[in-house]
Formats: structure tokens, C-alpha cells, sequence
């Protein structure tokens, strides 16, 4: 009788813990997709650009000289897919709490990103981007809904732009496959206001396509930005994180 006991015992255990699991699992993990990374980002281009004019030249093994590098590079947007985060994008990530949800981080992406950098040697002397802010989308509508009418408000301000001001200088011709580490000096404007940023970036190269990745903590105050509110949203960060992925190619 006292097995039996036990054995209901442990089975009742058993069946609360996977109860409990299943709500972490469903409600309170958080989902969101992850950080940019330089390691993911080429990771994805090996496999989004197979096949592709772009996956040809990013998977040829001859080494570029140093005039071939010179140009203007353009962002491609024919390089991966938005569907799993391995195209160019730019985006943010906040963090949130929501009512009977708890703690989650907030991310809205676009691929609407269009812009040049140009390469001169060791030297990037010009560069801009612009975002198409009405593009962003998260994992909620609501909160998509707020996106543009409250907080970065898209509907009034359609356009983010990022434009170099100071050259980034380069310790040498980036060669095949090289991790580079730089920061990007410039204006960015965001929400109607602009502000002098630096932003840190990673880029390596494989064959004609480059990969740029960046985050840049944004202070909502700085841009005039206020926070959503909404009856399901017990409070959300006075600052988030901008990040970007970026495919380059270089203009014929």
C-alpha cells in the first residue's frame, strides 16, 4: 500500500513539473531571435547565397588585389531571406515587461535598408543608410500598432538615416576572410532628431560580398522617444539597442 503511495506521489510530482514546464515554455521563455553576431551573419550568407551570382563570388577562393576592393559597395538585398534573419536588416531590441508574461525582449526588424560605403585602400571615406522605419515588424501586432503611433511614431517620422562624417581608417586592405573591428563616426537621425553617434561595427569579407554587423545602445530621451504604454504593458526600458546586418556588393 505504501508503494503505491509513492509511486502516486511521484507520478503527481512528475506530472506538475511537466505542467510548469510547459507554461515556461509556452508563456515565459523568451522567444526572441538573437543578437546579431559576425560569426552568425556569415554563417548565414554561406547558406543563403548557395547557388546565387552573389554566393558564386562569396565562395570563390582567388584573392582580390587592391584596386578590385576600391569602389562603391552597395547593399544587396538579394543576398539570404528576411523569413530567418539571414538578408541585410536593421532593427531594435527592448526590453519589456508584460502583463501575465513577465520580463521579454522586444524586437522589430526590416530589410528596407538601402545605403553605400565606399572603399578607397585601407580607408572608408563616405558612407550612408537609410531605413525605411515604416517596414518594422515584431512578433505582435499591438505591438506593431504602437510602433507607429506612439513611441518611434513611423507614421510621422517614415525614415531613419545614418551618414559617416569622420573616414574610418583601416590597419590594412581587408583581405580574404579577415575579422575587422572598426568604429563608424557620423549623424544618425532617428524620430526627427539627429545626433552625432559611434557606432561599433565587425565586417569580414568572403569573396565580392561583405558583411558588416552593429549594435548601438539608443537612450529614448536622446531622440525624443517615449515609451509605449498600453493596458497588457507593465513597463519597458527608457533605452534600447539598434542593430544591424548588412550584405555588401560592390557596384559595377
Amino acid at each position: 500500500m505504501n508503494n503505491r503511495r509513492w509511486i502516486a506521489a511521484i507520478a503527481v510530482v512528475g506530472v506538475a513539473a511537466a505542467a510548469i514546464f510547459g507554461v515556461w515554455w509556452f508563456v515565459f521563455r523568451d522567444d526572441a531571435p538573437p543578437a546579431v553576431t559576425l560569426e552568425r551573419a556569415t554563417e548565414s550568407l554561406d547558406d543563403a547565397t548557395t547557388g546565387t551570382t552573389a554566393g558564386r563570388s562569396a565562395g570563390s577562393t582567388g584573392s582580390s588585389s587592391a584596386n578590385s576592393l576600391d569602389g562603391t559597395w552597395t547593399v544587396d538585398p538579394s543576398i539570404g531571406s528576411f523569413s530567418d534573419f539571414s538578408s541585410s536588416f536593421a532593427g531594435f531590441r527592448v526590453q519589456e515587461e508584460l502583463v501575465g508574461v513577465g520580463a521579454k525582449t522586444a524586437v522589430g526588424r526590416t530589410p528596407r535598408v538601402t545605403g553605400t560605403l565606399t572603399l578607397q585602400g585601407a580607408s572608408i571615406p563616405q558612407a550612408t543608410f537609410d531605413v525605411d522605419m515604416t517596414t518594422l515588424t515584431t512578433d505582435d501586432a499591438r505591438r506593431d500598432g504602437a510602433i507607429r503611433n506612439q513611441a518611434i511614431e513611423t507614421g510621422r517620422f517614415p525614415k531613419a538615416t545614418f551618414t559617416l562624417t569622420k573616414p574610418i581608417q583601416l590597419s590594412s586592405i581587408p583581405a580574404e576572410g579577415e575579422k575587422i573591428t572598426v568604429d563608424a563616426t557620423g549623424n544618425l537621425e532617428l524620430h526627427g532628431v539627429t545626433k552625432p553617434v559611434t557606432i561599433p561595427l565587425e565586417a569580414q569579407r568572403k569573396g565580392n560580398v561583405i558583411a558588416v554587423v552593429g549594435q548601438l545602445e539608443i537612450p529614448f530621451a536622446d531622440f525624443g522617444i517615449n515609451k509605449p504604454s498600453a493596458a497588457a504593458v507593465l513597463s519597458v526600458d527608457d533605452k534600447g539597442v539598434m542593430e544591424v546586418q548588412l550584405f555588401f556588393t560592390k557596384r559595377a
